[in-house]
């Protein structure tokens, strides 16, 4: 092909959506540090699946449109950091599409190079050897030989940017040393290069289609690696892992007309249960309740979406020692979602108010915590499900504030805080601003400086400022064994991390890890130290451990409380 449609494109748009889906799992397990949180894949397969949604009954023949929408789909479902950055790539990918049916191939080539500004634009400390140096050096080469080697088809420059990006990807931990470090190349840059195989298939007329069972269909893909036919994670069952997430969902399944596939419950049952363990399933007419035990969640929602829309999705992530949890909920709880939509109502009736506040929050105790603090909407979210561009829209629509403030408390989710503010630029009697709070700790001292009293841009400062004096930490349970920064972790051994990924050390009890956090991080200049302990530590422990702790630490003051996170043992902040 010498040039492309917008038919042709859209073609290719959803082929690397698809090859991603086949291969997404694949991308969690290149996470860095052996936590139960590597979800890359899963937030990059999301992210495209929403641009893919925007794109699927499009019929227009300009390239303009559907990259346009395709970028709009991305923008709004765009979740984590690389989520985030992919669609930036597909912004700027759109944008150099503008007033154009057809693309050439030098004009292919600019929208890639113009998708590598706008994303490095939207980072502000860019790091290489991630997604960013992928999108770089491929766009670039491309580039560079089209005007060398006068490339003249679409399919030789989808084939040459392919072959480049591999080529970056297999070079991104020379320039990011904690990816050698554990021997790895880095899960971004291989969801781009997933996109990117998938996009070069279909231009080559290999239509990459998604593959619903993935532990029984075929993924080729030798971007990761995985030449044998076999999707790379199909042989790890959850006895194998040790760790999995606690999947709870209810849907409302799709009527004749609306897009959905007709509901069969025998194959819908059978997919969960093949895909995971302690499968609960309720049906009330339209309304499905599924509780279920997976590695990959992802595929779980992806799978179930076909079918109808989430009115509910709660992801968890647990150990062994936890999987006899109680079943039998309800198809749906019509009292509360009564009450809710009551809320709901009489919300949207209230005046706006000058400041409104928005956080990020995962575990019972944290929620509470927030609404004492003034936070106006809780999103739901942390390291295990990270919140989307559209999430925060909605949230910031609730507060019913001309300004409001959001509090990510995760420095994985800042970025699709910051993409809803940029959405909302235009309008006139909103303006959000995000607080760029990277642990919950800092969300909670942020929130300690905020008054009512203040000027929106005096509480926004006083709230910023805040940030600086908070130094925090955690404590989470190793899902596999390796060595970083000189300490060998071992799986199912609970990890005392600093938030700049530093790690004071990897012990058997976690209490002993909360108790190496706190020797590294207390000095003569601490005054405060707050500790959130999650669901896995029982409320009887607390009371002991804070006067123990409070003994140990005479000149600072000690908070111990119950945050109910799942994941995370401790959150620690000192201040």
């Amino acid at each position: 092909m010498k040039t492309i449609n917008g038919q042709q494109l859209k073609q290719l748009f959803l082929s690397g959506a698809n090859n991603l889906y086949n291969h997404y799992p694949e991308v969690d397990q290149l996470n860095v540090f052996p936590v139960p949180d590597g979800d890359t894949g899963m937030n990059m397969n999301l992210t495209l699946t929403s641009g893919s949604k925007e794109i699927q009954n499009c019929n227009d023949e300009s390239v303009e449109t559907v990259a346009r929408l395709f970028s709009r789909g991305l923008m709004m479902g765009a979740r984590g950091n690389s989520g985030v950055i992919t669609s930036q790539i597909f912004k700027g990918f759109s944008e150099s599409c503008k007033g154009k049916n057809r693309l050439t191939v030098r004009e292919l080539a600019d929208a890639f190079m113009n998708g590598k500004v706008v994303a490095y634009k939207a980072v502000k400390n860019p790091v290489e050897g991630t997604i960013l140096t992928v999108i770089r050096e491929s766009s670039a080469a491309l580039l560079d030989r089209f005007e060398k080697e006068k490339i003249s088809t679409i399919e030789a420059a989808l084939d040459i940017l392919l072959q480049e990006a591999k080529k970056s990807l297999k070079h991104t931990p020379d320039l990011l040393p904690v990816l050698k470090q554990v021997g790895v190349v880095d899960s971004g840059g291989a969801g781009l290069t997933l996109i990117l195989e998938g996009m070069d298939k279909a231009a080559k007329g290999r239509f990459v289609e998604r593959i619903e069972n993935l532990s029984e269909g075929e993924a080729v893909s030798n971007v990761l690696g995985t030449n044998d036919g076999k999707y790379a994670g199909a042989e790890l069952s959850e006895s194998e892992e040790g760790y999995g997430y606690c999947t709870q969902m209810l849907i409302r399944l799709g009527k004749p007309g609306e897009g959905k596939k007709a509901f069969d419950e025998e194959r819908f049952k059978n997919f969960l249960a093949n895909h995971g363990k302690s499968l609960v399933f309720v049906r009330d007419d339209d309304l499905v309740k599924v509780h279920v035990h997976t590695l990959t969640p992802g595929m779980m929602l992806n799978f179930a979406q076909q079918y109808g829309e989430f009115l509910t999705i709660t992801i968890e992530n647990m150990s062994e020692e936890h999987h006899n949890i109680e079943h039998g909920d309800k198809a749906t709880d019509m009292a509360a979602n009564i009450e809710r939509n009551r809320q709901e109502k009489a919300q949207a009736e209230q005046p706006w108010k000058e400041i409104g506040i928005v956080a990020v929050s995962s575990g019972e105790g944290l929620d509470e915590m927030f609404k004492e603090l003034g936070v106006d909407v809780l999103v739901s979210g942390g390291q295990t499900m990270n919140p989307s561009t559209q999430d925060f829209l909605d949230a910031i629509q609730k507060c019913h504030a001309h300004n409001v403030f959001i509090l990510p408390n995760n420095s994985n989710i800042v970025l699709a805080a910051t993409q809803a503010c940029d959405v909302m630029v235009d309008d006139p009697n909103i303006h959000p601003s995000v607080i760029p709070s990277k642990s919950i700790p800092q969300g909670l001292t942020a929130l300690m400086q905020y008054s009512s009293d203040l000027e929106p841009d005096e509480a926004y400062d006083a709230m910023k400022s805040a940030l600086k004096n908070v130094r925090s930490a955690s404590v989470t349970y190793a899902i596999k064994d390796t060595d970083i920064d000189g300490v060998h972790i071992t799986k199912g051994y609970y990890m005392a991390m600093r938030d700049d990924k530093k790690l004071i050390a990897c012990v058997p009890d976690k209490y002993d890890a909360l108790r190496a956090l706190l020797k590294d991080g207390v000095n003569e200049n601490s005054a405060v130290a707050t500790i959130i302990a999650g669901k896995d530590v029982p409320n009887d422990q607390i009371e002991s451990l804070q006067g123990e702790l409070q003994e140990a630490y005479p000149d600072i003051e000690v908070n111990l409380v119950p945050g109910g996170q799942p994941v995370y043992s401790f959150l620690v902040g000192i201040e």
